[in-house]
């Protein structure tokens, strides 16, 4: 066993960071919902997005309801540990992320149309917590995978602070990053809300409207 870190919203150190583990735990080997295998390659003509905002159970059930999402999946990215479990991302001592990865389909839905749910569906500006969630694994993050992508976010983001502001919100502290590594979480995280209906969401959004058109965008 190994303690909880007392200040979990603080990045840990590389040299304090669980040393993990060679194996990837184990997790679902479909989706609760669809019954395609959760670690179904990208089928041609489709990309992948990756997206931290806060506690995955709720994000993850943003993401399936779209159509043209083809898959989701949660787990973890962004941190020191590889192969982490649930336990020791709470810790705070694996610097991850909680993430949802999604396979969608450009010609159905944009990424464009991705980044309106996610800078609507959170906070943007909460640093290291969402809402009563605290710590790194809830911080806000896009994880791009193509520079198409990346201008995407950033251009988004720029157009959506002055909104923030305007609200009376703080500065966005959204970390656009190249997508890291993802860790898939354990099986019964994997659409936890469908298998359990009632279960915890905490993720709420602003009220304020992402002016981002919908329509044709980076994939």
């Amino acid at each position: 066993m190994f303690p909880f870190r007392k200040d979990k919203t603080r990045m840990v150190d590389a040299a304090a960071a669980l040393p993990g583990r060679a194996v990837a735990i184990d997790t679902a080997a479909e989706h609760f919902l669809n019954r395609r295998p959760l670690k179904s390659p990208v089928p041609e003509g489709m990309a992948e997005a990756m997206f931290g905002m806060g506690c995955f159970w709720g994000v993850e059930r943003m993401f399936w309801a779209l159509d043209g999402v083809w898959l989701s999946m949660v787990g973890y990215a962004g941190g020191l540990t590889p192969n982490p479990t649930y336990q020791e991302v709470c810790s705070g001592q694996t610097g991850h992320n909680e993430v949802v990865r999604v396979i969608y389909d450009p010609a159905i839905i944009s990424y464009d149309d991705l980044l309106r749910v996610f800078w609507e569906g959170h906070d943007p500006t909460q640093g290291m917590r969402q809402g009563n969630d605290r710590g790194t694994q809830y911080r806000s993050g896009i994880y791009y995978y193509t520079e198409a992508q990346r201008a995407a976010a950033e251009r988004t983001r720029a157009e959506f602070a002055p909104r923030l502001a305007s609200a009376g919100f703080g500065a966005i502290t959204t970390e656009i990053v190249p997508a890291p590594e993802f860790f898939y979480a354990e099986e019964y995280h994997q659409q936890y809300l469908a298998r359990n209906p009632g279960g915890y969401c905490g993720i709420g959004g602003t009220g304020v409207t992402c002016p981002i058109g919908i329509g044709t965008g980076a994939a």
